[in-house]
This record gives C-alpha cells, sequence and structure tokens, in this order.
C-alpha cells in the first residue's frame, strides 16, 4: 500500500470517529432546546443518554467481531450507513420513546465500527510511532464534539435542534461512501505474522496471560468512562446553574473536547517514547486534583473554565491514550476483541455516569458538588495504574511488540 492511500485510510478512520465525537454532544446540546419546541424536561432524558451507551455495548460484543469474519472494511461502511440513517431518524423524534429508539441505534452502529476502525489504525500504523498514531486516529472523538459545541448556537439559530442531527447525518452518508471507495479490503503485515486468533478470541482476553493486562485497561477504561459520560452529558446543563450563560457552557464544552486532543496527544507521545505506566498514573492524577478543585472552589466561571480544561479536557485525552495503550498490552491478533469487549464492559460505567449526574440534579445538588464527584473515579483510575507495570511485563515476555 502507498503512504499516500495509507494517510487517506487513516484520515477516513479519524472521520469516523470525528462523527462519533459530534453525536457525542448532538444529544446533551439539544436538551435544553427541546424543552421549549417539545414540551421535554431535561431530566426525563436521563433513560436516553444512556441507551446509545447501551446500543454501543451491543454493538461492541455482537457486530464489531464480525470484523474478523468479513472483513473490518464492510464492517465500517455498513455501520457508516446505519449510523448515518439512525442519526437522520433522531432529528425525526418528538417523543422520550423515539428518541430512546433511535439512540439505541446510533450506539449500535457506533459499537460495531469502532473498534474495527481502532484496530485498522493500529495495523495501518507503523510499530515505533503506533501509538501517536493511533491517539491521532481517535482525536477525531474530540475534534467532532469540540466542533459540536462551538458551533451548536450557529446550527440551531440555523435548523433548529433539529440540526444537531441532520448535520452529522449528512456528513455520516457521505464518510460511508468515501470509506467503500478507498478503504482496503485486507491490510497485511503484523496482523499476518502473529498466530490467528481462536473461532471466540474473546475468551482469551479471560484466561492466562492475558487477563491482567485485559482487567487493567478495562478497568481504567470503565472508571474513566463513568466521568467522562457524566460530565459530556450533564456539563451543558450544570455550568448554566454556576454563572455560565446558555451558549458559554456550550462553546467550553467543545473547547473541553479540544483541550482533551492536546491532553491526549502528549500521553501518546510519552507512551512511545518514555514510560507508559508512570504517564497513565500521572495523567489520572492530574484529572482528580482538577476536579478536586473546581469542587472546594466557589464557582467562577473563570477560574472553573481554567481548571475544566485541565480536568475535562483530561478525562477526553485520557480515554483516547487508553486505547493507544492496547498494542502495548495485547498482541494484534487480539486488538479488536480487546476494544471490543473493553468498550461492552465500560458500558457500566459509560451508562452509570449520566444517572449518576441525573441523580445528583434531581437532588438539587450543587454544581461544585457534582464535579467533587468526578474527583472518585479519576482517583481510582489512579490506583489502578499501579499494576500497569506487571501488565506490560506480560506483554513484552509473551509477545514482544514489533519494532
Amino acid at each position: 500500500m502507498s503512504n499516500s492511500r495509507r494517510i487517506a485510510c487513516l484520515f477516513l478512520l479519524a472521520c469516523v470517529f470525528v462523527l462519533d465525537g459530534y453525536d457525542l454532544n448532538a444529544m446533551p446540546l439539544s436538551v435544553p432546546h427541546l424543552q421549549t419546541s417539545l414540551g421535554l424536561v431535561p431530566a426525563e432524558f436521563g433513560v436516553v443518554f444512556p441507551a446509545v451507551l447501551v446500543g454501543r455495548g451491543g454493538g461492541a460484543a455482537l457486530l464489531a467481531p464480525l470484523g474478523a469474519r468479513v472483513g473490518r472494511k464492510r464492517v465500517i461502511v455498513a455501520g457508516a450507513l446505519a449510523v448515518a440513517a439512525a442519526t437522520i431518524g433522531t432529528a425525526m423524534a418528538t417523543t422520550i420513546t423515539e428518541f430512546l429508539i433511535w439512540r439505541l441505534a446510533t450506539g449500535a452502529g457506533l459499537g460495531a465500527i469502532l473498534p474495527n476502525c481502532s484496530a485498522m489504525s493500529a495495523e495501518l500504523a507503523p510499530g515505533a510511532t503506533r501509538a501517536r498514531v493511533m491517539t491521532l486516529v481517535s482525536a477525531g472523538i474530540p475534534v467532532g464534539a469540540m466542533a459540536a459545541g462551538l458551533t451548536a448556537p450557529e446550527v440551531v439559530a440555523i435548523g433548529g435542534w433539529h440540526g444537531l442531527f441532520l448535520l452529522p447525518g449528512v456528513f455520516g452518508l457521505l464518510l460511508a461512501l468515501a470509506l467503500a471507495l478507498v478503504l482496503p479490503a485486507q491490510i497485511g503485515g503484523e496482523a499476518a505474522r502473529e498466530p490467528p486468533a481462536g473461532k471466540v478470541p474473546q475468551l482469551a482476553l479471560f484466561e492466562r496471560p492475558w487477563i491482567l493486562p485485559f482487567a487493567v485497561y478495562t478497568a481504567c477504561l470503565t472508571l474513566n468512562a463513568i466521568g467522562l459520560y457524566m460530565l459530556s452529558q450533564w456539563a451543558p446543563t450544570i455550568l448554566p446553574q454556576a454563572g455560565f450563560a446558555l451558549d458559554e457552557a456550550a462553546r467550553l464544552t467543545g473547547l473541553l473536547q479540544g483541550a482533551g486532543f492536546a491532553f491526549g496527544l502528549a500521553l501518546s507521545w510519552l507512551i512511545d517514547r518514555w514510560k507508559p505506566a508512570i504517564a497513565m498514573g500521572a495523567g489520572f492524577a492530574i484529572i482528580a486534583a482538577g476536579f478536586l478543585a473546581i469542587g472546594l472552589l466557589r464557582p467562577d466561571p473563570a477560574t472553573w473554565t481554567a481548571l475544566l480544561l485541565i480536568a475535562g479536557g483530561g478525562v477526553t485525552g485520557i480515554s483516547m491514550a487508553l486505547n493507544a495503550l492496547v498494542p502495548s498490552l495485547m498482541p494484534s491478533h487480539l486488538f479488536s476483541s480487546t476494544i471490543g469487549m473493553g468498550v461492552l464492559i465500560a458500558r457500566i460505567g459509560a451508562i452509570a455516569g449520566p444517572m449518576l449526574g441525573q441523580a445528583l440534579l434531581a437532588a438539587g445538588a450543587a454544581p461544585a458538588t457534582f464535579f467533587l464527584v468526578l474527583f472518585v473515579p479519576a482517583g481510582l483510575c489512579m490506583l489502578c495504574c499501579l499494576a500497569l507495570p506487571k501488565a506490560l511485563a506480560i506483554r513484552r515476555a509473551y509477545a514482544p511488540p514489533a519494532a
């Protein structure tokens, strides 16, 4: 494969993550406007927010493994079409039930394609820069989420809340066409040199020697998902209670994704060039300290903005770095299984996060309390990183990473 086509493939895979990032913010950004146009109150969306996450878990467990049987390209293209159709369907919803159904469908499509996109990007990337390449590709998530937050006021002004879903829907249709034309049907390289996965490769993740690396990765992914989705789903609603204007809260939600890109890229460089365990532990320590500071300080838009760019951006960025860490923890024939099963299990945190935020909102908790609660999962992730050195040693002993 030529370098130009390789770059084009990685760019399009990044665009899939852009679509995911935009979708991550579209629903919470639309909620304040739905109260006016459809008479739906924000608290009712406590069941809608987790729907896309349930769908993603199901898609990751049941559909993503099809990439190893029918080819990653087919799953990615079909999934992109399904996501586009479901996103457009969301724009037509008028009741909580309809939003719930379309968000489930959107999540199933994303769950099918994202693990295959991550695995394909790992297969396309040179071994020496694999973590950075994977982080750059998955950086599409904060790019898309940032675009949603920064452009939401203008998109809503032009097309109403429907525009927040019609725009990514059309983008998804065009992206599916481009993916069908550019992605290769099969990729050679490291994946071909390692032993093939068994009929049920997911089972290998729960057996020695891979159970510890998988457990550390999944524990961090799940705990971080609590903070990531609690923050992303409820920040546009919580921040106005702390003195932020509605448009300011939307734009700050977008800026958090940009900060996450910088955070994740810095961590991926350290993973490639320095000590992954220390880098990840320090990253979670910074996030925990940021949320703790917000929870202890009185609400002030200027101070909170600076701290949220560190802590909130860190939650997003370290999520990208966790996936970029997979090649350092697992052999390539288990990449997609690791990410797919990790995403499935992490849905527990991704569902619990928004539900916890809803409970705090219903209980009338102060905004500072909301952010103080976010300190807990970050602190637990920091403790999980204590097991990373042993997990990395297992990878080196049983299947040394390709140079």
